[in-house]
Formats: C-alpha cells, structure tokens, sequence
C-alpha cells in the first residue's frame, strides 16, 4: 500500500474535506482527489461518501482510518522519542489516572511542571479502567495498585488513606460528631456502590453504614464528593491527598482508620531511556516528597 497515499487519505479523512487536506498538505484539491480515487481503486472499495457538506467514511474508510491514526500516533511517538536529548524535553507525553487523582493531585500541580518544561506537551487521559501500556495507549500511568502488566518499570510512589472530612463551617453550624453513632445527625457523602473506585472507601462506607445513617449523597467520583463537602452538604469520604489544597477541610471519626491504597508509577521498560518520562516521574516523586513534608509539619503543629 502506497504511504504516500495513506498520508493525504488520513488529511482528507481528519480534515473532512478535500480542499482543507490540500491545504494542509500544500497540494491542489485535484491532485488529493486524484490519489484518493487511486487509493480506493487501489484497494476496490469507496473510502468516502460524497455529499454537499464535505466527506463522509464509509464503514471500509473508518476502518483505514483507525489504521492510519494509529500509525500517526506511533510515528510522531518515535520521532519525539528520537529527537529526545539531555538537553530538550518537549513532545507529548500521554499521562493516564484516575479521575480522583488527575482532577484532585495532578492537574493542580502540573503548572509547575511547564514552567520547567514550556515544551512538553502532557495529554492527561483520566480513565479509571486500566490502559494497556505495552501496547502504547498511554506512556504513563499513575495508578492505585500494582500494575499487572508484563514488561513495565513500576515505581510505588506513596500510600493513600480514605478518611471522613467536612468543612469547619459545617462543623460549627452542625456540631462534631465523636463517633460513628453520631452519624445519624448528619450527611454521609460517599461514592455509590457501583462506582469504579468504590472499593477504595468500601471499608469505611461499610462500618458506617452498620450505623443509623441521617442522609445520604452519592457521588460516582471523588471530585463530585469533594464538591458536595466543600458546600458544607455534609461529611463525606475522601483520599488523604486532598487535604493540603483545600485547608479548611477538618478530619473527623479519627480513630477510623482504613486499609492504604498503594500508588504506583508505570511506564514501559522500551521507554525507560526517555528524557520526557524521566523529568515526569521526577517531578511527580519531588511533589510527593513535599507533599508529605507539609502533612508532617502539619500534624506537629
């Protein structure tokens, strides 16, 4: 099959239009039409539906299409890794997280890493399934168990507590609950059984919920939780990593504890001379490092 061909057929089919592809690949819309019909003749079938708005796949175009795509990727994946140097870091790095962790830890911090790094470019996949990494659907993962998958450098970053917190606020207006008996007077925030990442907090939602429980909210994400905490609607259960950005969260039922959730980094072992995966996981360990000196100096205080 004719590269040159696959190339102005994946313009065509991302641009939708011929005269856009010709545009972008500087070539004249006669000539783009004229590989295109090639191509499909080349291959005996229609790649595109032609109508009065542009171009349309058609069912054997998607399948090319989704070829072509994933050869871009790979490709502009070993170029960036190619031009990779102890000098430069730029280029993508496709980061994968929980949606708890990238909305909550990450997102929050990643400005400090382009300040170092203005040419980096990060793609921040939130996902809670598991991506495969050997198979490069991500370059990166930071998630809340060990990874499974053969072939990859894993790195345990730290350890997360799900714990019970509400605001100050809704602490002086509803009063401090002392122990889990108390939670009939107030709110419950939690994931739903049927969340992704239940099993988390599952310990915690369990013990309370052997207790006369007042109210209930249900949230499928920690994001969502956190939300409805910060709007004093109630106490809900959190991951200990949110605790420094948002100081007016106070911890309550102490003496609760929950079984830790480890954090793992993991990337492929063919990445691990990249220079844009090492100032990543760099970064990453440095905020953690900090991130547990100040809950130290925290709880001396």
């Amino acid at each position: 099959m004719d590269w040159d061909k696959l190339r102005i057929f994946h313009a065509v089919a991302d641009a939708g239009s011929l005269t856009h592809a010709g545009d972008i690949l500087h070539l004249s819309q006669s000539a783009v039409s004229r590989q295109i019909r090639a191509l499909e003749e080349s291959l005996n079938c229609t790649l595109f539906h032609r109508h009065a708005r542009g171009l349309i796949l058609t069912e054997q175009g998607e399948l090319l299409f989704d070829a072509t795509k994933s050869i871009s990727k790979r490709l502009d994946a070993a170029s960036a890794r190619i031009r990779d140097s102890e000098e430069e870091v730029f280029g993508e790095l496709r980061v994968t997280t929980t949606f708890g962790f990238g909305t909550l830890w990450l997102a929050p911090r990643l400005p400090q890493l382009y300040e170092k790094y203005p040419d980096l470019k990060i793609d921040l996949i939130l996902e809670e399934r598991v991506l495969d990494l050997p198979m490069r659907q991500a370059d990166v993962a930071i998630r809340m168990k060990e990874p499974s998958q053969a072939d990859l450098i894993r790195k345990r970053l730290m350890s997360v507590h799900m714990q019970f917190y509400a605001t100050r606020d809704y602490l002086e207006k509803n009063g401090t609950p002392r122990n889990l008996s108390d939670i009939s007077n107030h709110r419950l925030i939690c994931q739903n059984s049927e969340s992704s990442q239940a099993s988390a907090g599952a310990q915690l939602v369990r013990e309370v919920m052997s207790h006369d429980v007042g109210s209930f909210l249900t949230v499928n994400n920690y994001f969502g939780i956190l939300q409805g905490v910060l709007h004093n609607l109630g106490i809900g259960i959190l991951p200990d990593y949110v605790t420094h950005d948002f100081p007016q969260l106070v911890q309550v039922f102490t003496d609760v504890e929950a079984n830790e959730v480890p954090v793992f980094l993991a990337y492929p072992e063919e990445l691990r001379h990249s220079k844009r995966i090492a100032v990543f996981r760099d970064f990453v360990t440095e905020e953690i490092i900090a991130h547990r000196r100040r809950l130290r100096d925290a709880q001396s205080q």
